[in-house]
């Protein structure tokens, strides 16, 4: 990865997307929205590094990796948004322009989805804005890479 690279990190059970309660999260797969983020990038001159993992421990290797020297590091968290301060203490540690994105309005749902240990250490969030929420996460990360 280099300064040109996009690294959005997708945590677990995102794989299901388009068969897991897609009246939340929609019928887009998690291919799709892969695509829609290397279009995006494009359209903006950038490159895209697009994961996504179950695992916390691995989810938290990959914020490290992606901590300085990009354009800027994408993460929906998942339920490790509402669990993880180890999540949060990584995330903490990056130079890099860091957004935070979720498919649905959190603050809408469940009780316990209201609070995310992300905000405060993310430089922007997008919310419930769908999977078009990653287009714009990467449109934000790539106009504060060219100020």
């Amino acid at each position: 990865m280099d300064s040109t690279t996009v690294l959005v990190l997708n945590g677990p059970n995102l794989n299901l997307l388009g068969e897991r309660e897609p009246e939340i999260y929609g019928r887009e797969t998690l291919a799709d929205v892969q695509a829609l983020c290397r279009a995006a990038c494009e359209d903006v001159g950038l490159t895209l590094e697009f994961r996504q993992t179950n695992h916390e421990g691995v989810l938290i290797d990959w914020v490290q990796e992606g901590r300085r020297g990009i354009a800027g590091l994408i993460i929906n968290g998942a339920g490790y948004t509402h669990t993880s301060v180890a999540l949060r203490d990584a995330l903490n540690a990056v130079t890099v322009p860091r957004v935070e994105v979720h498919i649905s309005d959190i603050h809408a749902r469940e009780e316990f989805r209201h609070f995310s240990y992300l905000t405060d250490v993310t430089d922007h969030q997008v919310i419930g804005r769908g999977v078009a929420g990653y287009v714009e996460a990467i449109h934000w990360a790539a106009a504060r890479r060219s100020s």
